[in-house]
């Protein structure tokens, strides 16, 4: 199953940081390979926020939704992600955010994987660029933002 962890330090505040992260309907303007996004449902239980939303990503003959349930704990800096349905058999993937004097600190590790089982091993032999393009969109769209 493919896995990788990256660390970031982005010139921004945690907070900034955090909501970028949560803003999912704007994944399409940044985030490569998304192709489109939607919230269905938000609901803030205090400490947690929980969020149910599809994404669409694709490329070359690949174009796929898949629902995933996001869970914010505030008091811990972190994001979790899990999916619900789709063409993923296994998705988790945590954010864990720092603030560092001006500068967040963000990590990010996900593991995945598809439910077919060509298109898996096709994902897993280009995941670490894949991984690195789209952690870079998150570090510009930050410094786009934020600066």
């Amino acid at each position: 199953m493919p896995s990788a962890s990256i660390k970031k330090n982005i010139p921004c505040s945690k907070k900034d940081l955090i909501d970028l992260v949560l803003d999912i309907e704007k994944y399409p303007e940044f985030v490569p390979w998304c192709l489109g996004s939607k919230i269905h449902n938000k609901k803030d239980k205090g400490d947690i926020i929980e969020i149910v939303a599809d994404l669409t990503i694709g490329k070359s003959f690949f174009r796929e939704t898949y629902k995933s349930f996001v869970i914010y704990t505030k008091s811990k800096d972190s994001i979790h992600v899990t999916n619900l349905e789709g063409p993923l058999k296994y998705l988790e993937n945590k954010w864990f955010f720092k603030e560092i004097g001006n500068n967040s600190e963000v990590e990010f590790h996900v593991e995945f994987e598809l439910k077919n089982k060509i298109l898996n091993l096709l994902m897993t032999k280009s995941f670490d660029v894949g991984l690195k393009k789209i952690a870079y969109a998150f570090q510009q769209r930050a410094k786009d933002i934020f600066k």
